[in-house]
């Protein structure tokens, strides 16, 4: 027999009090609405739980597709992302994926997909019952013991939450538990665009240092560091235009703020193969949010001007590795790629 299985989780505080749910839908039968709770969890959990719950539910080598909002669960299950946290769902979710042939769907959360919203209302609804102490019949999650006695009927309810506060934010899966849980900050909560509010930070220095790289063919390379291109010293132009990329980044990318740059520098290394210029840039600034775009625009536009001033002789060129090395400064802290 095949399954439809469509899951959500929700966690009031996270951590907190949350609540998975699920809708079974065997072919031809009726539907099956399974949830539960834990006192104190994390959306990923509850996400995780309801998918392990809902399997366990069908028999051992049924055909399930699995229906979540949660990119969590989808991409580390179909896209290998890494499991740095909760091995002890990510061992109960593999051991019932491998008994039954499993295969992933992905949706938008609350864009009114019927079934979705259904295992959210659930969901929602165990997370406020574990809540409130509302000795309802619900599941127990992995990880409690059977023994747990539940909450008595006669405990004082915690004041209400607003609906949207019951509800994860979408779009924020893959944080560690108990830690906050990245989310990307240019979108609101309705997915919308918008450019982050960062008066009330406090100005700090910021350093960011991006690299990339700019591969052409050896005579290519030649020309350029004997100068021989009508249009001029290749180098000197290509600081000049990554230097002002850096200065104009808030033009070119729609959602950056304009930053007071207090130094930009863009160096090239030509010495490490005969075929290729390894571009470097360091941007610095005392402000509210980091310059990690502007190094990487630099890095961006001085390959490109590379490009720009050599491609009558060589138009295969190839611009690539564009990436962040190292940043300093801010609330997120130090980044180093070597240490990522």
């Amino acid at each position: 027999m095949s399954y439809r299985l469509f899951t959500d989780g929700s966690c009031l505080g996270n951590p907190g009090p949350g609540g998975w749910g699920a809708v079974l839908r065997p072919d031809g039968e009726d539907d099956l609405d399974l949830s539960g709770g834990d006192q104190h969890t994390t959306n990923n959990r509850m996400e995780m739980t309801a998918v392990v719950r809902g399997l366990d539910k069908t028999p051992p080598g049924s055909e399930v597709l699995v229906t979540s909002d949660s990119s969590y669960v989808i991409n580390t299950m179909t896209k290998g992302w890494k499991r740095k946290v909760n091995q002890d769902l990510w061992a109960e979710l593999d051991r019932a994926v491998g008994e039954r042939r499993v295969t992933w769907q992905w949706v938008k959360g609350h864009a009114g997909h019927p079934e979705n919203e259904r295992a959210d209302r659930l969901a929602v609804g165990a997370a406020e019952a574990i809540r409130d102490g509302r000795p309802e019949p619900i599941q127990s999650t992995l990880g409690i013991p059977e023994t747990q006695e539940p909450v008595p009927a006669s405990a004082p309810a915690k004041p209400p939450v607003s609906r949207t506060k019951t509800r994860k934010a979408k779009g924020s899966e893959g944080a560690a538990d108990n830690e906050p849980e990245p989310r990307l900050t240019h979108l609101d909560e309705t997915g919308a665009a918008r450019m982050v509010d960062v008066g009330d930070k406090a100005e700090t220095e910021r350093v960011a240092i991006a690299g990339g790289s700019i591969t052409m063919q050896p005579k290519t390379l030649e020309l350029i560091r004997a100068g021989g291109f009508e249009k001029g010293d290749v180098i000197a132009v290509a600081r000049v235009a990554g230097v002002m990329a850096a200065k104009n980044t808030s033009s070119l990318i729609p959602l950056c703020h304009p930053l007071p740059l207090t130094q930009v520098v863009v160096e090239f290394d030509d010495t490490s193969a005969d075929d290729r210029i390894d571009i470097t840039a360091t941007t610095k600034t005392t402000y509210k949010t980091g310059v990690e775009m502007e190094a990487l625009t630099a890095v961006s536009v001085a390959a490109l001007t590379i490009y720009d001033m050599c491609k009558a002789a060589d138009r295969g060129m190839k611009i690539g590795d564009v990436r962040l090395l190292r940043k300093s400064g801010g609330k997120s802290g130090d980044y180093s790629l070597t240490e990522a």
